[in-house]
Parts: structure tokens; C-alpha cells; sequence
């Protein structure tokens, strides 16, 4: 098919996404001078790519089938703004070959591959046999039609434990699993499927051999419908968790020169295999020697940032002018490499709680100033809230240097100068990961972060003297600011007084520890703070919204801080800390919840029942699974005892803290 006889200029381009990367491509459509149309779903009313748009039209109610990933309303939305093109982001329709279709009949350009290489290249059984007929590497492992469990089962052997069960259709780490043993492979792919029909309607598998130890090298390509196709050099993704990419960085580390050229070549001609037009990424494993084809990812991916930093291309830019039909503007030759970067990806997660999704209202959103080498992809703001229906990322934190040293140290600056509050992020984990020794020497495989998972999440340390000294700080300048907006009076400054000196005495508590204390004395004379039996002058000055300036024996020191309440959170030179304002007269009570309730974490749905009323559990046994931001999360038994009741059903939808199970400790009986 001739792609260039249905492209043309177009003026106005509709994002059919959400989040980070619609607002990425809303600002590259926007520099171009095309007029910007938004979808969005009723959860997502106010949302920041809605508020960046030119206009935005409502899709349907808060779940993805019901508006993000209905083609009929996007379609009608397109058509009902005048958008001429569609972009489809990452994730949701990207790799449909259906609505690629429906686009193209609806006379509308789509911003990507045809159907036709989007259904050759995004089924990864059908991609492999391409692969294997062009010359490139692959996998061993079963990519056949037939999906019964004994075909399934027989495969498996044959290729030999451990395997990957993988969603053919899938992307993101849905829909798969590792399989270690025969005996695990009935129940993995039970799963999988499960999953994989959740996340893409879609729940045929391939299996795979499970390379040990392995690192995830991919490279960027893109083609124009004028014959030229380029790669854009090679990026890493080792560091992964239960398959989704937490850090990426380009180039790949691992690599030298020569097996640049090869890796980069054999994506080539990977993509040339269907004449591919469009963003793409080749995906390899590598076990340390040899590089394998995994997939075809037929979109533009969440780690394109690094690929921009390092070689000055706009990726979305490029899009669109090769959907206007133009031709690349550059020669393979004139794809220079340049320094390296690195990215992190902002999820609304708690890393201490096994990763367990965070919803509800951000409350205080803080990143460091762009530039210098520091990107920042946001999908969010103060205000805005985080549901339970979508993914769970907020945004990127990219930083660019010359070395790869100094990009992981710019990085880690940019993460440790964020500070997001209302929901529990995993900031602190990502900065514990990048500045990890082992990142730091490239001494990782796709395992490093299960393996060091203890390491990286053990939490923010305890708050010594000077966080005291901060908080007290942080409640001070809290009130002068607040003395400041009312009556100009000289009774309103701090510590102002004729004579004579008076002190304040506060207590502060940091999780379960016993609270301490700590002075002010204020009045006739500097103001000082008595810790530790030690006494030492201090003096706060006003360093805008972000913070302010702790000045503490002579020693001048930046402290970020967010009260809410009697609630203290504090960024110091020491790390982040949360902190609670003792009551000072007294009438707190604190409500203790038992960690034995099965009850749902967050809302979600319940997909599978995995233990009958009545049956004896071990500690930890698996009770029944939901589907929460389209993961599965399994619920167990807090101890051991007897399953006494189950108050849910397959199908139910369940909000929030609403008990599931009761389960009678042995105890008891």
C-alpha cells in the first residue's frame, strides 16, 4: 500500500490518550502550529492534558472500555472538532490495527503504522515468524495458534524450565509470568490470560525459554512512507520490576561499538520486514553474549525522552511529519550520539506496601526548574487526582549529561528536588535504586530490583536533631506567613517582644517511635532552640513557596517542607521524612486497624476466588485476587486459621477498605 497517497498536511490533531504522554504530545502538535482536541473520560474531567487542549470532548464514564478505549466515541470525537489526524499515544488504542482501520475509514490520518504492519508486527507469536524468515535472532520458545492447555503444556517442556508465559497481544508486563516448573503452568497461564483479556481483550499466549540473568536492550526506530528508514541508536531497560521498566537509559552501557552497529542493524532489519512506517521499537534480550528479538512495539514508548536527549530529535515531531507524508529530515549517517541519558518513571505507588497503588488528590506537586540537561514529562498538578481506572505513572524525570556518571547524579537531584504529597509515590525508591552501586557500575540483569527489593524500600531513616530543629522551622515559618497576610503590625512579627524571654515547647513523633522534644526560646535577644542538651541560635528566612532557609549555629541550610494539619512532611539534607505534630493540649485519639481485615486495598474488581469458605489456610495462602490500574493484586491470609467467609463474588466492583474476607485465626478454634 502506497502510504503516501493517504497522508496529507493537516491542521487540527486529536490525542486519543491521557496523562504524561498526551500532554507531550499536545506541546509538540502546539510548537508545530496545529490546533490540539483532547478526550477524556468523566474521571477525568479536570485533568491537566484536558486543560492544555485547545477543546476536549467527554468520552463516557471512568472505565478505559467505556471511553479511552471505545473507537466508535473516539472516532465521533474526532469528527465532531474537525481533528483531521489522530494520535494515539502509548498504551490504550496505540497498537490496535482496528482502530488504525477505523481511522483510515473515517478518513482521518493516524498517526502511526498502517493496520496492516501494526497486526504483522504487535501479535508477538506473527512477528516472530517474520523475524525468523528476515534473519533475525530470536528466542527459542512456541508461538503457534493452537492454545489448548495440552499444546501449551507440551511446549513448555519441550523448551525446557523455566519459561515465560506471555500475552501475545500484551505489552507493559501484563500478562506474563515466569514459570519455574511444570507444576506452576496450568496456574500461571490461568492468569496470565486473565490478565492479558483485561488489559487487551486479547488472551492468546506464546511461550517462551526464560533467558537467565538477562538485560533488555531496545533500539528506536522510524520510517516514512518515502522508503528511508532509521535507527536511532539503542537504549537499555534492565532495570525492571515484575516486567514493567522502572529506569531507562541510552545508550546502553553494556554495549560497545561493535555490537551497537549489530543490534542497530538487525532492528533495521526487523522493521524492513514490513516496510514500517512511523515510531517503533525493536525489542532484544541479551544474555550477556548473544542478542535475541523479543518484540515489536508499533508506537512511540514511555522511554523515548532518552532517545530525543542523545541525539537532539523530537520523536513527535517526526510523527507528525511523516503523517503530513513528508520525508525524515535526516540521513542515517547524520543520527549522531551524544552524551547520555538517563529516566526514571514517577508511579503513584507505595514501594514499602509491595507496590500497592495509590489513588486519591494530589495535594503539593514540586519539581527543580527544567533545563541544564533536566526534562520533566507531567501528566499532573497540584489538584489533580489519581483514580484507580488508569496506570499508575505520573511522570519522568530525565536528565542529560555528558557521561553517564553525571547523568545518574543529575537525575538523582532532579528526583530528591521532587516532592509530591496527598498520595504516596516511589520517589524515594528511585533514588535509592539510581545512586545504587551496583546501577552505578552496570553490575544488573532484568532481576536486580527483586533481588535488592529489601535495600531499596527500607524507607526514609529516623529523624534526628536537626529534622526537630526543621520542623519546628518549618510550623514557624508556617505562622509568620500566615501573621503577614493579616494586620501589618509589628505584634505580628515572631519572637517580637520589649522585654524579657518566653519559650514553646513542641513534640514531634515519627511513625510508631515515642515523640520528642524540643524548645523554642524567643523574645528579647536571638531566638534559640534547646535539643539534645544542647542550646543553638536559629533563624528562618523565606525562600519562596518551595521552602525556606533554617539557619542553625551558623550554618545555612534549605529545608522544604508541606504541613498539613498537625502533619509535617520535610525534605532536609538528610533525606524526606513524615513527622506528626504532637497535640500540645492533648486531644488526640488514634484509631488502630487491625492488619488482620481482608479488605480491599483500593477499589477494584474481583477476578478470581482462590480459596473456598470453610478450607484451612496457611499463613500467607492466597485468598482471592483483584484487578486494580489493570494489575492483579492477591489478597492472603494474615495468619493461619479457617477461611470463615467469603463476602465478595467474581464480578463484584469494590471500593476502598470494604472487608472481603473473614478468616478465623487457628487460635481461636
Amino acid at each position: 500500500m502506497d502510504r503516501s497517497k493517504l497522508t496529507r498536511r493537516f491542521r487540527t490533531l486529536l490525542i486519543a490518550n491521557r496523562g504524561e504522554i498526551a500532554c507531550r504530545v499536545i506541546r509538540s502538535a502546539r510548537a508545530m502550529g496545529l490546533r490540539t482536541v483532547a478526550v477524556y473520560s468523566e474521571a477525568d474531567r479536570d485533568a491537566m492534558h484536558v486543560a492544555l487542549a485547545d477543546e476536549a470532548v467527554l468520552l463516557g464514564p471512568a472505565r478505559a472500555r467505556d471511553s479511552y478505549l471505545n473507537i466508535e466515541r473516539v472516532i465521533a470525537a474526532a469528527k465532531q472538532t474537525g481533528a483531521e489526524a489522530v494520535h494515539p499515544g502509548y498504551g490504550f488504542l496505540s497498537e490496535n490495527a482496528e482502530f488504525a482501520q477505523a481511522c483510515l475509514e473515517a478518513g482521518l490520518v493516524f498517526v502511526g503504522p498502517t493496520a496492516e504492519m501494526m497486526t504483522a508486527m504487535g501479535s508477538k507469536s506473527g512477528s516472530k515468524a517474520l523475524m525468523e524468515k528476515a534473519g533475525v535472532p530470536l528466542v527459542p520458545g512456541y508461538h503457534g495458534e493452537a492454545q489448548d492447555e495440552a499444546t501449551l503444556a507440551e511446549a513448555a517442556n519441550r523448551i525446557g524450565f523455566p519459561v515465560l508465559v506471555k500475552a501475545s497481544a500484551g505489552g507493559g508486563g501484563r500478562g506474563m509470568r515466569v514459570v519455574n516448573s511444570a507444576a506452576e503452568l496450568t496456574a500461571a497461564i490461568t492468569s496470565a490470560k486473565r490478565e492479558a483479556k483485561a488489559a487487551f481483550g486479547d488472551d492468546r499466549m506464546l511461550i517462551e525459554k526464560y533467558v537467565q540473568n538477562p538485560r533488555h536492550i531496545e533500539v528506536q526506530i522510524i520510517g516514512d512512507s518515502h522508503g528511508n528508514l532509521l535507527s536511532l541508536w539503542e537504549r537499555e531497560c534492565t532495570l525492571q520490576r515484575r516486567h514493567q521498566k522502572v529506569i531507562e537509559e541510552a545508550p546502553s552501557p553494556t554495549l560497545n561499538a561493535a555490537q551497537r552497529e549489530t543490534v542497530c542493524e538487525a532492528a533495521r532489519k526487523a522493521a524492513g520486514a514490513v516496510n514500517y512506517i512511523g515510531a517503533g521499537t525493536i525489542e532484544f534480550v541479551s544474555d550477556g553474549k548473544d542478542v535475541f528479538f523479543i518484540e515489536m512495539n508499533t508506537r512511540l514508548q514511555v522511554e523515548h525522552p532518552v532517545t530525543e536527549l542523545i541525539t537532539g530529535v523530537d520523536l513527535v515531531e517526526w510523527q507528525l511529519r511523516v503523517a503530513f507524508g513528508e520525508a525524515l529530515p535526516l540521513k542515517q549517517d547524520e543520527i549522531k550520539l551524544n552524551g547520555h541519558a538517563i529516566e526514571a518513571r514517577v508511579y503513584a505507588e507505595n514501594p514499602q506496601k509491595n507496590f500497592m497503588p495509590s489513588v486519591g488528590r494530589i495535594k503539593t506537586w514540586r519539581t527543580p526548574p527544567e533545563g541544564d540537561g533536566l526534562r520533566i514529562d507531567a501528566g499532573y498538578r497540584s489538584g489533580d487526582n489519581v483514580s484507580p481506572y488508569y496506570d499508575a505513572m505520573l511522570a519522568k524525570v530525565i536528565a542529560w549529561a555528558p557521561t553517564r556518571e553525571g547523568a545518574i547524579d543529575k537525575l538523582n537531584r532532579g528526583l530528591q528536588e521532587t516532592d509530591v504529597r496527598g498520595i504516596v509515590t516511589n520517589i524515594p525508591f528511585l533514588s535509592a535504586l539510581v545512586t545504587h552501586p551496583d546501577t552505578r557500575a552496570n553490575a544488573i540483569d532484568t532481576g536486580f530490583i527483586e533481588r535488592e527489593l529489601k535495600n531499596l524500600t527500607s524507607g526514609t531513616g529516623t529523624a534526628g536533631e536537626f529534622e526537630l530543629c526543621a520542623a519546628v522551622a518549618a510550623i514557624v515559618n508556617d505562622e509568620q506567613k500566615a501573621a503577614q497576610r493579616e494586620a501589618n503590625s509589628p505584634w505580628q512579627a515572631f519572637g517580637w517582644m520589649p522585654v524579657g524571654r518566653r519559650q514553646r515547647v513542641f513534640s514531634f513523633r515519627q511513625g510508631h517511635e515515642p515523640a520528642q522534644t524540643i524548645t523554642l526560646h524567643y523574645g528579647n535577644g536571638p531566638s534559640t532552640l534547646s535539643v539534645g542538651g544542647r542550646e543553638l541560635v536559629f533563624a528562618i528566612s523565606s525562600a519562596g513557596d518551595d521552602g525556606f532557609d533554617l539557619t542553625l549555629g551558623g550554618l545555612k541550610s534549605r529545608i522544604a517542607a508541606v504541613i498539613e494539619g498537625h502533619e509535617l512532611y520535610l525534605r532536609t539534607r538528610n533525606g524526606r521524612f513524615d513527622l506528626h505534630w504532637v497535640d500540645p493540649f492533648g486531644g488526640e485519639s488514634e484509631e488502630q486497624v487491625g492488619e488482620d481485615k481482608i479488605v480491599a486495598p483500593l477499589p477494584g474488581t474481583v477476578v478470581a476466588l482462590l480459596a473456598e469458605e470453610g478450607a484451612t489456610l496457611e499463613k500467607g495462602a492466597p485468598i482471592l485476587t483483584l484487578e486494580v490500574m489493570k494489575m492483579e493484586q492477591t489478597l492472603r491470609a494474615p495468619y493461619a486459621g479457617v477461611l470463615k467467609k467469603l463476602k465478595c463474588k467474581i464480578g463484584d466492583i469494590v471500593g476502598e477498605g470494604v472487608e472481603l474476607a473473614e478468616v478465623e485465626p487457628a487460635a481461636a478454634l
